[in-house]
């Protein structure tokens, strides 16, 4: 089956298809761990509920090609997908799991890591709710205290930077992927032309393109923005349809250039938070 086969792709390159002899051999060797951390969560008319489970799981499968280039062995942690929904919570489809639960389904995932012998593991997050990547800041802090893994939570630089993080922090490392495409006047956060664009290159059988041409751009700033981060009853008054941006005018082509940059950026991430001890 091929990487866009919906039904394996969540799963496709993880440990999950590996035996335990293959992952023990892994860590033995000295690979690193890689997990993402998505949800279930509505993405407008167009883009399927798992759309921030989907695109970092292709980031990790190229990320760990450039690290094999690097000589850097990596294995992949199946998803994670039952996360916090504040922002997107009204809508169906959207499920509301609470960070302390969360936090400790990783406590103990990255306890077991650890005790098969990795001493790296680098979680990414594909969902831009800020109680959510808080959350995956604690279990990280959380699963790594008085262990000999090294947990990280790889993340762009402005995440890092709206979560209040500190970009020294031991238990973070940043990146800070390329350029890949024009800026545009208005914000485009949610299932709008990045999400979109990012979906046509990896998965365009799970996008709805016949809806794409209706759905006009929000054109929301910043005071928008704020609103719309309350969450819940604001967010879906604020954005019905359920996305913020522009989804018509995604391009496949952007969504390639823009995954590689990402792909590129936490590989170079990784290599030197390795170098470097």
């Amino acid at each position: 089956m091929t990487e866009r086969d919906p039904g394996t792709s969540i799963l496709a390159g993880t440990m999950a298809e590996m035996t335990y002899a293959e992952v023990e051999a892994a860590a033995r060797s000295g690979a690193v761990a890689l997990w993402a951390f998505g949800v279930i969560e509505q993405h407008g008319p167009h883009l399927p509920t798992g759309t921030d489970i989907y695109l970092p799981a292709a980031k990790l499968r190229r990320t760990r090609a450039l690290l094999a280039e690097r000589g850097i062995g990596a294995v992949i942690v199946p998803a994670y997908y039952w996360g916090v929904n504040h922002v997107s919570g009204a809508f169906p489809a959207s499920p509301r799991v609470r960070p302390e639960v969360m936090a400790a389904l990783m406590e103990d995932v990255i306890a077991s890591l650890s005790d098969d012998g990795f001493r790296h593991l680098f979680c990414v997050t594909g969902h831009g709710d800020a109680e959510h990547n808080r959350t995956i800041y604690e279990g990280v802090r959380r699963g790594s205290a008085g262990r000999l893994i090294r947990a990280s939570f790889l993340a762009e630089t402005r995440l890092v930077g709206r979560l209040g993080l500190a970009a020294d922090d031991p238990l973070v490392t940043p990146f800070e992927p390329a350029p890949s495409g024009p800026s545009r006047p208005f914000l485009d956060v949610h299932a709008g032309e990045w999400e979109t664009s990012a979906m046509l290159a990896t998965h365009p059988a799970l996008v709805r393109d016949a809806v794409l041409p209706s759905l006009v751009p929000t054109n929301f700033g910043p005071e928008d923005l704020a609103e719309w981060r309350r969450g819940l009853e604001h967010a879906r008054r604020k954005t019905p349809h359920g996305y913020l941006g522009d989804p018509a005018a995604a391009d496949p082509e952007l969504g390639r250039r823009s995954l590689e940059a990402q792909a590129v950026a936490m590989a170079d991430a990784i290599a030197a938070r390795i170098a470097g001890g």
